[in-house]
């Protein structure tokens, strides 16, 4: 790139990186900023990051974040680690002792002599860390991460020059391919597609080993299978392994189902709901014409009360509303007020809330099954949405070593939501069920 600054430090005598991993470091060598890699299971990801980082916080003093997911993995997959091959602590490989001032494992960071400070942390809690604005950021398995904290940290590091690596084995097609393949475009970012079959790491027949026992472990070839694609040959379309609807939308992605739908100004706007307090609120924007079910938007929030909804996700959209599907704990009165959530969005000029039952998980995923392949979805307004349902999947029992039931996760709320819908819409294929309606009479829908 033009213009850049050429950095050179040298990467510490106790660690070389292996031949596949040059290109990599390298780059950072030269004073590359911004890197994206998507590779294989044992690929050395997070031993590259420790390392690269072990010669900038002596190079440049300043605060450096190592995140992954949540805190609680951190600690385990890089805070407390052992490396098989040495007996060691990976910290303490990549950060001798002499060059600190003190270690803090309550928060798990480490003070240099220099000024400079590393810490681990959880990418779904980044906005608690206090202190200094970062200077250099690794995302580990940002797959799993908030998309939210890259939009949080993106500009302190454009502001203070400083460099970003995101490191990750996928997991269906979300946030973290969407994010690789438009930077795969752009001059200013390293991009890395890295696979089993393209390093030294295992051989064909390890390879063949690891496959063969995801099936028996997982109980079917195809979750199997799934797995094996997703962790070891970086396949971005790879259904996530227990996953409800990955294998529809990639049917309705090859049919053209999922492309620009717009707002038809004629017909009334319905929406689906699953509402959260200190959780994920998602809302759903259907329009229907026949049997064709059109998804034109997705919104999405978190820790927001209904106010902040209503006003962001109703009022702010240019919609002529039908029905808003609510799920049957809208219903409910809260211990403070007295109020029930219904009668709170009554207040707040939202009507012609229907609310359902309640019902058996399997139940909406059943109807969202049958609704898929009748929906056309906008890509760039559904983008979220489309994110949550192909990661939306099954809960996995390790004792039973078994699924049982859906997992409740980032993906669950507007799965829920979409579920939710597809079993009340009108014109729904499930049994006509009664719901409750604003003035508390039944309504039959379907």
């Amino acid at each position: 790139m033009s213009g850049r600054r050429t950095v050179k430090p040298a990467v510490p005598a106790i660690w070389r990186p292996r031949e596949y991993q040059k290109r990599l470091v390298q780059y950072l060598e030269h004073g590359g900023k911004r890197a994206d890699v998507a590779a294989h299971r044992r690929w050395g990801k997070d031993e590259v990051a420790l390392h690269w980082t072990a010669t900038q916080v002596v190079e440049r003093a300043g605060v450096y974040w190592h995140l992954l997911p949540e805190a609680s993995q951190g600690r385990k997959a890089i805070w407390d680690a052992v490396n098989p091959h040495t007996g060691k602590r990976r910290i303490d490989e990549a950060f001798p002792p002499a060059i600190r001032e003190r270690t803090r494992n309550s928060d798990m960071a480490i003070h240099f002599q220099n000024g400079s400070v590393w810490q681990v942390a959880g990418s779904d809690n980044f906005n608690s860390l206090v202190g200094s604005p970062p200077i250099g950021v690794v995302f580990s398995e940002w797959a799993l991460a908030k998309p939210d904290a890259w939009d949080f940290i993106r500009p302190i590091l454009a502001e203070n020059g400083g460099w970003a690596l995101f490191l990750w084995t996928p997991r269906g097609r979300n946030h973290a391919t969407r994010a690789f393949e438009a930077r795969e475009r752009d001059a200013e970012w390293f991009t890395e597609r890295a696979s089993a079959v393209t390093t030294d790491v295992f051989t064909p027949e390890q390879l063949a080993k690891e496959r063969a026992q995801l099936v028996a472990e997982l109980g079917s070839p195809e979750e199997g299978e799934a797995r094996f694609a997703s962790e070891y040959l970086v396949d971005f379309d790879a259904a996530a392994p227990g996953a409800y609807y990955a294998g529809l939308l990639g049917e309705a992605e090859k049919a053209g189902r999922i492309g620009r739908v717009p707002y038809d100004p004629a017909l009334k706007v319905d929406t689906a709901w699953d509402l959260g307090i200190d959780d994920y609120t998602a809302i759903w924007f259907f329009q229907q014409v026949g049997r064709e079910v059109r998804a034109i938007d997705y919104f999405e929030t978190q820790g927001e009360g209904l106010a902040s909804v209503v006003r962001e996700a109703i009022a702010g959209k240019p919609y002529a509303y039908g029905t808003h599907h609510l799920p049957h704990d809208v219903m409910v009165r809260e211990l403070g007020t007295g109020r029930s959530r219904l009668e709170t969005l009554t207040s707040l000029g939202v009507f012609g809330v229907s609310a359902g039952q309640a019902t058996d998980p399997e139940e909406r995923v059943n109807a969202a099954r049958l609704m898929i392949p009748l929906t056309w979805f906008d890509a760039e307004r559904c983008g979220r949405g489309l994110e949550r349902l192909r990661a939306y999947r099954k809960r996995w029992n390790r004792t039973t070593r078994s699924y049982a039931g859906p997992l409740h996760d980032q993906a669950s709320h507007g799965a829920d939501a979409f579920g939710e819908f597809a079993l009340n819409r009108r014109g729904s294929p499930s049994t006509p069920r009664p719901t409750r309606s604003v003035g508390g009479h039944l309504s039959w829908m379907g």
